[in-house]
């Protein structure tokens, strides 16, 4: 019997052991590839990280081969016929190669863009947007080595699986046969749960994405612990959101609450102005000289911007709420943050939105939204719509009026064309309006019209040339527009959508870091003016722009009129890895939903000394402003309650 049983997992083990090496070959692929990104490794860390990246591979392979365990213990005779046999060899084949090689070296090109690894989450997202897919395949193609080492891969597991011989049992009592087949699986299945659960321990809860916060001496660094398809099968029916219960509704209210009821402090100085909205695809902090002259000593890369920046109001301190494009919108326009899914993939997010185009539309503004992409390319016109956006002008209607000029690269219309063509529609807009106005250029995969990118600096990184080039046509849109009669009457609103996957320096490539942002307002007539030091973040503009323009309303937004709100504190809550992120002036908190993993001084911008003390008065403090943001942010969107208090749909 201990032959038969040492047969069958002896080979079954074998044939899962090339797995693990696959794993770890991808991830050193992933974390070359990413280096950028995840910074350099320290010798104290590996142990950490190679025990981590273990668990999580181990639940990788027996969540991907639980079929092919199953169907190579089955006691039953039929097993040992070569037609079994090689079906198994398929299965396995196919399985893997998809699953483990395909999915994480696609992983190592996704996180680039995306700062995450890929979940089901895509997978919703690549059916909404044939073209996303398209990139991703596109990205391969270009970095051939990966394909290159993929193929290699899956040759190599293939060859290895033949090498490892099933050698039939010679044992001809079915009684016998039978009873060692079934005690292999009984054998088999507690370790098969074993391994996706991670622990021993009934009590804990089964592995899942968070956890790898235990392996890291970073939260960016998690991803290097990750292996999929451990993600995509964690995330797979995660419709249902989380529900923490910090605190009673009476404490939670004392805390925090979305509820604005304004008591304007301010002089409303943008009161019946025309509201435009510059979303900067990729614009990092580290781009700007005027925000950041340590790292652009020499001159930064939107020149232009940073003049604006000296004649208007700038968030010196600014983050995003997420990490993808499709994470802004909700955050800039109706104050609603993406934490571990994004808001508007959200069944939840079906609904009118108290937002602020449709409160500006109640004021009698008209609204738009330009994107120089294909119509709904990205979903943004199917939130617009949900936010009260009535017009939109996308790659078609520029083609229809500017045939020979319709060239685009794989987004869309280059930002110079598309911004004169910007103009010219507001132009013959009735005032006053909104317009949300979303840019292109400085986005995979960074190329350039004939004839610019010579113009345009070198920089440190591959979207820094483009970033410059959409800054220059930024400076071409100032120009027609100052000469039109709405100019004057505007306020215009910059904000990046999330930080770029090109990164120059090290303390941007921290979690604080790589959420910080380009955030500031320009008026023409010089109204508003001045430096806003304290911590923001792209939830805030909602409620500060509704205060700069005197409304006096009740409304509903997860943000702070950093102006008229001083019983709010400035406080960034934002997600990196899976983990919570909270930023305030002088800390940054990390904490996985039950307990603080890392605490970092705001000074220390590379994050190299974790500073965590449970009994620290300030880091209580901050823990429990998130830990009530949250609750207060699943309670409303768990439910679907994002409108004003006793207010009803409209």
């Amino acid at each position: 019997m201990k032959k038969i049983l040492k047969n069958d997992f002896t080979v079954l083990l074998l044939r899962l052991l090339p797995l693990y090496i696959c794993i770890f070959i991808t991830q050193i692929a992933f974390y070359l590839y990413n280096r950028m990104l995840l910074g350099s490794l320290t010798w104290s860390e590996i142990p950490m990280l190679l025990a981590g990246s273990l668990k999580f591979a181990t639940a990788s392979i027996f969540f991907l081969n639980a079929p092919f365990i199953l169907l190579s213990l089955l006691p039953f005779r039929f097993r040992q016929k070569n037609g079994y046999q090689k079906m198994l060899l398929w299965l396995y084949g196919i399985t893997n190669s998809i699953g483990l090689v395909v999915l994480n070296l696609s992983d190592a090109v996704y996180f680039r863009y995306a700062f995450k690894r890929i979940s089901s989450e895509e997978m919703h997202f690549f059916r909404e947007n044939d073209s996303t897919f398209g990139v991703l395949l596109k990205a391969l193609g270009e970095n051939w080595y990966l394909v290159l080492l993929g193929a290699v891969l899956i040759f190599l597991l293939v060859f290895v699986y033949k090498k490892i011989k099933y050698h039939p049992t010679q044992l001809s009592n079915n009684w016998l046969y039978y009873g060692v087949g079934v005690l292999g699986l009984a054998i088999a299945v507690p370790l098969w749960i074993l391994g996706i659960r991670g622990s021993v321990d009934k009590k804990a809860f089964p592995m899942m994405i968070g956890n790898v916060a235990y392996y890291t001496q970073s939260p960016q660094k998690g991803a290097l612990v990750l292996s999929n398809p451990f993600c995509l099968f964690r995330t797979i029916g995660k419709h249902q959101l989380e529900s923490p219960d910090y605190f009673s509704e009476d404490e939670l209210a004392d805390v925090y609450s979305p509820y604005h009821y304004p008591h304007l402090a301010q002089e409303p100085v943008a009161k019946g102005k025309n509201v435009v909205i510059f979303v900067l695809e990729s614009f990092s902090r580290e781009h700007s000289h005027y925000l950041a002259p340590h790292l652009n000593p020499n001159g930064g890369y939107t020149p232009f911007l940073d003049s604006l920046m000296q004649e208007g109001l700038v968030f010196t301190n600014a983050y995003a709420n997420g990490m993808k494009s499709i994470e802004a919108l909700p955050s800039i326009f109706s104050s609603i943050p993406s934490y571990r899914a994004p808001f508007a993939l959200m069944p939840q997010s079906l609904t009118d939105l108290e937002a602020l185009p449709r409160i500006l539309a109640r004021q009698g503004y008209n609204t738009h939204f330009f994107c120089g992409a294909t119509k709904n390319q990205m979903g943004f016109e199917a939130f617009g719509t949900l936010c009260g956006i009535e017009n939109f002008h996308n790659r078609e209607d520029f083609e229809k009026l500017h045939p020979e000029k319709g060239n685009a690269n794989v987004w869309g219309i280059w930002d110079m064309p598309f911004l004169q063509y910007v103009a010219e529609e507001i132009n013959r807009q009735e005032t006053p309006f909104f317009t949300a106005v979303f840019t292109l250029s400085s986005h995979h995969p960074y190329d350039l019209p004939e004839g610019y990118m010579e113009r345009m600096p070198k920089g440190n990184t591959l979207v820094q040339p483009c970033v410059a080039y959409t800054d220059l046509s930024l400076r071409s849109f100032f120009e027609t527009a100052s000469k039109m009669p709405w100019y004057e009457n505007t306020l215009f609103i910059f904000v990046a959508d999330h930080v770029s996957p090109q990164i120059a320096a090290e303390e941007t490539r921290t979690a604080r870091g790589n959420t910080a942002i380009i955030y500031f307002m320009y008026t023409p007539d010089h109204s508003i003016k001045g430096r806003y030091e304290h911590v923001t973040q792209q939830i805030d503009i909602m409620p500060t722009t509704l205060g700069l323009m005197g409304y006096d309303k009740p409304y509903f937004a997860f943000g702070r009129d950093v102006f008229n709100e001083p019983e709010r504190k400035p406080l960034v809550v934002n997600c990196v890895q899976q983990t919570y992120q909270a930023l305030t002036d002088s800390l940054s908190l990390y904490f996985d939903g039950e307990r603080r993993l890392f605490v970092y001084s705001a000074t220390d911008t590379l994050q190299q000394h974790n500073i965590l003390d449970m009994n620290s008065l300030p880091q209580k403090s901050l823990e429990r402003d998130l830990k009530a943001t949250l609750q207060s942010y699943y309670a409303h969107v768990g439910k679907g309650d994002l409108l004003p208090a006793n207010s009803e749909k409209k």
